[in-house]
């Protein structure tokens, strides 16, 4: 996967998967997001539910990216770029599309973006009742940590993060 020197550039796959930067206004990406906050909601209360609004999504320092297979959206995910240090939100497949990959080239291409931009970590809060997205994180190469920035504990947070140099084939890194 190539973002051919910019961080703007959709990701193609011979699946009819394409995940390029996102409008979350657009009414089907919209409805995209209010499925995965009436999803959230059903797990944890407001207060445990960390997630950035759809005007936080278009701030100069978050990507947000959409997949989409054959031209409709299943899955979105943002990556916030702060100072080095990338923090990856809003992740999100749609049921219908899970077991695909969807997810892991999602996360791929937030990491990719990241580099990009020059960030040396990258970190992300997921919750406690949420095991699949724990795994694929894990499988992805990210390790349990301390709450970060601007989260305190939380004991249905689950905190990963890993450094993004390890992302890179044949680099190793140490997370901080």
């Amino acid at each position: 996967m190539s973002l051919a020197g910019t961080d703007r550039t959709p990701t193609r796959r011979d699946t009819g998967l394409h995940i390029e930067e996102g409008d979350p206004a657009e009414p089907k990406v919209r409805a995209l997001l209010d499925e995965l906050d009436a999803y959230l909601a059903g797990l944890y209360p407001p207060e445990s539910n960390h997630g950035l609004t759809p005007d936080g999504l278009v701030e100069p320092a978050v990507r947000f990216v959409v997949a989409r297979l054959d031209d409709e959206p299943v899955g979105c995910g943002a990556v916030m770029l702060d100072a080095g240090d990338a923090e990856i939100k809003r992740m999100y497949v749609a049921p219908a599309a899970r077991g695909k990959g969807i997810g892991r080239q999602l996360l791929d291409h937030l990491e990719l973006l990241a580099v990009a931009a020059g960030c040396r970590t990258v970190r992300l809060e997921t919750g406690v009742a949420q095991p699949e997205a724990q795994a694929l994180y894990g499988r992805a190469g990210y390790l349990t940590i301390e709450p970060f920035a601007d989260y305190g504990p939380d004991p249905l947070s689950h905190f990963m993060g890993k450094p993004l140099a390890a992302a890179v084939p044949g680099r190793a890194g140490s997370f901080p």
